[in-house]
């Protein structure tokens, strides 16, 4: 169960809809053409304008800018994504008092949601666990001294259970939340969801996701975090030497896992270059991105052999034949500079369509001057390892 950040402004549309309260907020991405995507919003009220990449910790870090009139939008705006940062959210000004803040928060672990809350809210809260009341939502939940507890009314806590559940949430938390004579209003939220259950809501979907690019990724960890971000599949990628001689695409968390450990336990673990897996039944376009990107770092590297480990465990349902047409088509477009580096390719894959996938490869291997080993699950997985291992000098 991938668990993913939505943005802040979906999150807030999903929850005030079901809990029947209004929400006036707007998305902008910094990328796009910023005035057009400013110009319907009224003149008449001053504005939060906000980071909206599932980043904590907002307000001490200067990511947050109050009190913006509409003529300083623009500029706040361009402020913030030249700091490096594509999406923001404005909402207009809720005028209070530091001490009007509340907290609430649902979490799960499968049995059962728990609801977490506090009268004092805000910026500080993680520094005073102490003043968070947890209560299971069995069959047991006093909802009217829930309800008393947090000036949300019973309708509203039942529908923000419901909420949670119906559209795969894990998490929630609305931090901080006024209590108005109105209503509630919620001035920040945060929700992560199961990415598997994309394909049963349409509240939701992963174009909402958000993460962050931290400065300091690698433009190949980047286009990566990118890909994971639209796609319900699972991709990886973590630089751990750029001049690493062994280079990894594995397929599923436990066999990356067994890989790696038994590279460190053979001594090589200084030389490997890089960590991470694809999983979720990817579709060939999909592997193909992901496989240009390992390649891409693979060629930068100043050493010398080096090899390319692609492996995995046997897969229940990800088609072998259709991720790895992804990975041949990316092994094609620089088989030539491969050939030229004297690289060589290990193989140790099973699964649906094994057979087509393991002989495509081969071929392409073969024809690049490429090929190490292609196995198939008769092979254990830490034998093909320790075969690619031979090739490269301690």
């Amino acid at each position: 169960m991938p668990r993913q950040k939505l943005s802040e402004f979906r999150a807030k549309n999903i929850i005030t809809s079901t809990l029947g309260l209004p929400y006036i907020g707007w998305t902008i991405d910094g990328s796009a053409d910023v005035p057009e995507q400013l110009k319907n919003i009224p003149e008449d009220v001053s504005y939060a304008v906000k980071v909206d990449e599932a980043i904590k910790g907002r307000f001490k870090r200067g990511l947050v800018v109050l009190n913006v009139p509409l003529s300083g939008l623009e500029k706040a705006v361009h402020n913030l994504v030249d700091e490096g940062f594509r999406w923001l959210i404005i909402e207009p000004m809720s005028a209070h008092e530091p001490g009007d803040e509340r907290y609430i928060s649902l979490t799960s672990d499968r049995s059962v949601v728990t609801l977490n809350y506090a009268r004092s809210g805000g910026i500080d809260i993680e520094a005073n666990p102490g003043d968070i009341q947890h209560v299971m939502l069995d069959g047991q939940a006093n909802w009217q001294h829930l309800a008393d507890e947090t000036d949300l009314s019973i309708d509203q806590l039942q529908a923000l259970l419901s909420v949670f559940q119906d559209n795969f949430f894990v998490f929630v938390e609305i931090n901080p939340y006024l209590s108005t004579s109105v209503g509630p209003v919620f001035l920040d939220a945060a929700v992560e969801v199961d990415d598997a259950g994309a394909f049963f809501v349409d509240s939701w979907s992963p174009s909402d996701f958000r993460r962050h690019f931290e400065r300091g990724l690698s433009s190949q960890e980047q286009a990566v975090l990118e890909l994971a971000a639209n796609t319900p599949a699972s991709f990886n990628l973590s630089v751990l030497e750029p001049n690493g001689s062994i280079f990894l695409l594995l397929s599923g968390g436990g066999a990356s896992v067994v890989v790696a450990d038994e590279i460190y336990n053979r001594g090589y673990g200084l030389q490997l270059a890089n960590y991470g897996e694809y999983s979720g039944n990817p579709n060939a376009e999909e592997t193909f991105l992901y496989t240009q990107a390992v390649l891409q770092l693979l060629l930068l590297s100043s050493a010398s052999p080096k090899v390319l480990f692609i492996g995995g465990a046997v897969a229940n349902f990800t088609d072998i034949a259709q991720t790895f047409a992804g990975v041949i088509r990316a092994i094609e477009a620089v088989g030539s500079q491969l050939k030229g580096q004297q690289v060589k390719v290990f193989v140790r894959r099973g699964g649906p369509n094994q057979a087509v996938g393991l002989q495509r490869m081969e071929a392409v291997l073969t024809k690049y001057d490429l090929l190490g080993a292609v196995h198939d699950p008769g092979t254990p997985l830490t034998e093909a390892v320790r075969e690619a291992l031979k090739r490269i000098t301690k």
